[in-house]
């Protein structure tokens, strides 16, 4: 089987080397385990492998960031993620600017910023104030309200699933969801390592898909990614 899904040639309106997201409506984000941070409890890079849904590896993603801001500010930290194609090409930025995570500072919010093809601003993550819920609005470019997404209590469930699901602007339908999946019980104690699946319409645009992906870091980084 082949490992790499192969991108099609250019399509009118979709940003170069995202052609392959038009295809498909599920993703699964497979963040690698780090042998030192499992070990020692050393904070690295987080790095990412997009695969769809037979396994094969469609991005490549990698954070950009510093040993002061990983070690000091854990989860809490700016970052920006480098998504690669498979010929090595940069084809998403995501980009996340140090902001508060308490409930009680509602005017200094969660938001993420995706661009593809780099430089090039498609969509935007907004956190919402709730007191005990995950609320998040997700924007096109002109940062007009396009999605929401919404999780459970406090982000965290009782079951080995999370789910933050996707809704229409409105919140009357549910269009797809973003689910924490349980890695293995080794993994979940000795790692912050995640498994992530993304559901959408088939036929959303292909931004808006690129923004989901990037709104699927951002939930990692609030909620799961473990202080060590």
């Amino acid at each position: 089987m082949n490992m790499y899904a192969v991108p099609n040639p250019g399509i009118p309106g979709c940003p170069p080397g995202l052609e392959y997201l038009t295809q498909v409506d599920q993703l699964l984000i497979k963040q690698k385990v780090e042998l030192v941070e499992a070990l020692v409890g050393f904070e690295s890079n987080n790095k990412y492998e997009v695969r769809n849904t037979v396994g094969q590896n469609v991005f490549y993603a990698v954070e950009e960031n510093d040993c002061l801001n990983r070690q000091c500010c854990g989860p809490l930290r700016p970052f920006s993620i480098h998504i690669l194609d498979n010929f090595g090409q940069e084809v998403i930025t995501v980009t996340r600017p140090l902001k508060c995570m308490s409930c009680f500072f509602p005017c200094c919010l969660q938001e993420l910023e995706v661009q593809a093809p780099p430089g090039n601003p498609v969509g935007y993550v907004i956190q919402q104030w709730h007191p005990f819920s995950p609320k998040f609005i997700v924007a096109n470019e002109h940062n007009e309200p396009v999605l929401k997404i919404h999780g459970p209590f406090c982000g965290w469930s009782c079951l080995p699933e999370v789910d933050f699901e996707i809704l229409t602007v409105d919140e009357v339908s549910k269009i797809g969801k973003i689910s924490k999946q349980w890695t293995g019980l080794l993994r979940e104690a000795f790692s912050d390592a995640d498994n992530f699946g993304i559901q959408f319409p088939l036929d959303l645009d292909v931004k808006m898909k690129a923004v989901m992906i990037g709104a699927c870091f951002l939930v990692d980084f609030m909620f799961f990614e473990a202080t060590n």
